[in-house]
């Protein structure tokens, strides 16, 4: 068996098992979905979104990109976050990385990584702010973990400044923001920061209702 013939025979035993478990279980999926979360996660195949949180389907939007990213260009984030902040109305938003990115790593080498590397432009940006702290830490894997968390908690904080965001604390003082990171090694979840409406924010990325 080819392994694209695989996943297509475990599509078949996981709906089996999943109409066992409840006979209504795609009616009702396919009814609507009303997730409480959108996660923004970095595309590393392992760190699945559903499967670290143990969250059902319907229950997590999810975006992933590489080094899980919130750049005010990206229309691609600003149209999820746009519609789950505003259609799907979730009270929370996840910004979650992961320990060992390898696209935190690449960004701190110099390396030509073809289009790519434009995008790693912005986690040098947070390197080059962080600098003389980063610059303390010899060990190259602790280097890049304390990125890691630097980058997560700089993309909360971009995601705050968006006029989406502004916009839903202003009229309905939702979502609240998370800044986690993963830990490959041992599956935990590690929070480090949190931002809602009440959050102090400089004047001039405040959005009044």
């Amino acid at each position: 068996m080819k392994p694209y013939e695989k996943l297509l025979t475990d599509n078949k035993a996981w709906v089996k098992e999943k109409l066992a478990q409840d006979p209504a279980f795609f009616a009702n999926l396919a009814i609507e979905q009303t997730p409480e979360f959108l996660w923004i996660g970095c595309s590393d195949s392992r760190v699945p979104a559903n499967e670290i949180t143990n969250t059902a389907p319907g229950e997590m939007f999810v975006h992933r990109n590489i080094a899980n990213m919130v750049v005010n260009t990206d229309l691609n984030v600003l149209s999820v976050v746009e519609y789950a902040v505003e259609a799907l109305e979730v009270a929370h938003i996840i910004v979650c990385g992961h320990y060992g990115c390898g696209g935190v790593k690449a960004a701190i080498e110099s390396q030509s990584l073809g289009i790519i590397n434009k995008w790693l432009l912005n986690i040098k940006d947070i390197y080059f702010k962080h600098k003389e702290e980063l610059s303390q830490i010899e060990d190259e894997t602790k280097k890049v973990n304390r990125l890691v968390e630097l980058n997560v908690i700089e993309q909360v904080s971009n995601l705050s400044k968006t006029f989406i965001v502004q916009n839903a604390w202003a009229k309905h003082q939702r979502p609240v923001l998370h800044g986690w990171v993963y830990s490959t090694s041992d599956g935990i979840l590690h929070p480090l920061c949190r931002l809602d409406h009440s959050s102090p924010m400089d004047d001039i990325y405040k959005i009044k209702s």
